[in-house]
């Protein structure tokens, strides 16, 4: 049997982490967020000093990335599987805004893609899978069954980052995630390997007006249909 591919690309911010999980739950799909597996080898980073403040990542990171063990785990209450960093959960600490802060610098280097786009595609032998991230339709899995990207106002996507850390008692203001917010899209547009662009076969869903509730169902529908026709 043919393992279907969903891939959500899109902006930071965009929730495409909650419909994935929604679709997955739905479908009976495996769920990976591609954006926690960049998270963790930046917190990796950050905890060796491979990474400063300005952006400029040591090469000491790709002599180390064979040290680096990625494994989603399934968390039984919350539904979904949690990022593991060398058998260390670390799902809450790559959420901190210092992780985001980093995390498209060390994104732009071509041998942590690799491996991570190598690991992706592997997934994908074993299992039907849901996946997001920025180039899962373009790089990852060009030949997708179901491409969507999600994208949003950088004001809406900042609000919503905002109440989201401050709601599990983080202390950041409004304005540096908006300033977030538009620096990675701004690095994520414009790097080298594998920039964020939009697949030309993706269906576009811009959630700047919607409730998380409102995109699931219309975006199920969507999914379902062409499931149904595949």
């Amino acid at each position: 049997m043919k393992h279907v591919i969903i891939a959500i690309d899109g902006y930071s911010s965009t929730g495409k982490s909650t419909i994935a999980k929604q679709l997955a739950k739905k479908f009976e799909f495996v769920y990976v967020d591609t954006g926690a597996m960049y998270r963790a080898v930046t917190l990796f980073a950050m905890r060796n000093g491979y990474v400063s403040n300005d952006g400029m990542v040591s090469p000491d990171l790709i002599n180390r990335l064979d040290e680096i063990h990625l494994e989603f785990k399934f968390n039984k209450e919350l539904g979904y599987g949690e990022m593991y960093l060398n058998n260390e959960n670390v799902e809450r600490e790559i959420r901190s805004i210092e992780v985001s802060n980093k995390v498209s610098f060390v994104s732009e280097i071509s041998e942590v893609r690799k491996k991570l786009v190598q690991q992706q595609q592997e997934m994908g032998t074993k299992a039907s899978l849901v996946m997001d991230g920025r180039d899962i339709g373009t790089v990852v899995y060009p030949n997708a069954d179901i491409k969507l990207f999600i994208t949003a106002s950088a004001e809406v996507r900042a609000e919503r980052r905002y109440k989201e850390l401050t709601k599990k008692g983080d202390s950041v203001s409004y304005e540096e995630i908006l300033e977030n917010v538009v620096t990675r899209d701004r690095i994520d547009t414009t790097r080298k390997d594998s920039p964020l662009v939009k697949a030309g076969d993706a269906i576009e869903i811009d959630n700047s007006d919607m409730t998380m509730d409102e995109q699931f169902e219309l975006i199920s529908k969507l999914v379902a249909e062409k499931l149904k026709d595949s």
